[in-house]
């Protein structure tokens, strides 16, 4: 298994990652025992980094993960994150941050939480308070390193001042590119990054449906990409490459993922899977190498992203 450092701190994990999220929410009904197989499929194959949140599902999804990691706890890097509240507002007080990471201790059932993500950024609350209240838990041997999502560069500047950080958390992929104008402040002050939803909510894996054909409670159904017009235009684009994906004897999703690997030494995808098969063709990616005719003609085919926002419709926000 290649590995990569995040950050300054001496943080090191396996070139992909896993992410645990649809495992309980947003992809249709959930599966406990796919994801657990999933997961051990991914340690034996030497995966060693490992993404919850207390927003998927309210503590359910760590419960599962620290299940499904426990006989091999100490091999791994486990990484969680605080910041939400059950009605999808956004709290990162000092006291309700020490609060959650308390919960996802006892729900993980570890000794420290390796990576703590903010979620989401607080407007409420300056982030040199979020930053200074991981930095008390850090120092207590609670956490091992500070991470934050979806923040931009001032933010993350910011953050970096008062305790630094090792790692950022945003949505990157072929479909999705608006975090690129945060990449060089990463890179100028060491911080690793690491894209969720790397292939795209699923759509770059050639399995994609049109947004009706989805449980009610699968985020794709209100998805802008998977909307009439921009669905079409996102199969198409799509296809096209899969056939240089065949072409270099890849899967579209190991295309997507080797594409990810090769935009810099410090990004490591986290896909996201209840299937152990999937996994497996994940990691098939780090086989694949990209040269300068195949970034063109990706670059050729999605020059700026997908078809589609990003973000969806509706009360509840993109939970990852």
């Amino acid at each position: 298994m290649q590995h990569r450092t995040l950050g300054r701190q001496g943080l090191e994990v396996s070139a992909l990652g896993y992410g645990a999220m649809g495992i309980s929410v947003a992809y249709g009904p959930g599966d406990e025992q796919a994801g657990i197989a999933a997961i051990h499929r991914a340690h034996e194959l030497g995966v060693t980094f490992f993404d919850t949140a207390e927003l998927y599902g309210w503590g359910e999804n760590e419960q599962i993960v620290g299940r499904a990691v426990r006989s091999f706890r100490d091999e791994i890097v486990l990484a969680t994150k605080f910041g939400f509240t059950p009605d999808y507002g956004r709290d990162s007080r000092p006291e309700h941050i020490r609060e959650v990471a308390a919960k996802s201790l006892r729900l993980l059932g570890v000794d420290h939480i390796d990576v703590l993500y903010q979620h989401r950024v607080d407007p409420e609350v300056p982030i040199e308070d979020v930053a200074g209240t991981v930095k008390e838990l850090i120092d207590a041997g609670l956490v091992r390193y500070f991470g934050l999502s979806e923040a931009d560069a001032e933010t993350v500047r910011r953050a970096h001042a008062v305790q630094p950080v090792s790692v950022l958390q945003s949505e990157y992929s072929l479909f999705e590119r608006d975090v690129e104008q945060v990449l060089p402040t990463l890179d100028e002050l060491g911080i690793g990054f690491v894209p969720y939803s790397p292939l795209g909510r699923g759509f770059l894996t050639g399995t994609a449906k049109p947004a009706a054909d989805y449980d009610e409670d699968d985020l794709r159904r209100r998805d802008a990409r998977w909307q009439p017009g921009n669905f079409e235009k996102n199969v198409a684009a799509t296809a096209q490459l899969t056939d240089l994906a065949a072409s270099k004897g890849a899967t579209v999703a190991q295309l997507a993922l080797a594409w990810l690997l090769a935009r810099g030494e410090h990004i490591v995808p986290i896909p996201g899977t209840r299937s152990a098969r999937r996994v497996e063709e994940n990691l098939g990616a780090l086989d694949v190498t990209l040269d300068a005719a195949d970034l063109a003609r990706i670059a050729e085919v999605l020059p700026t992203g997908g078809f589609g926002a990003r973000f969806v419709a509706g009360p509840r926000p993109v939970t990852e």
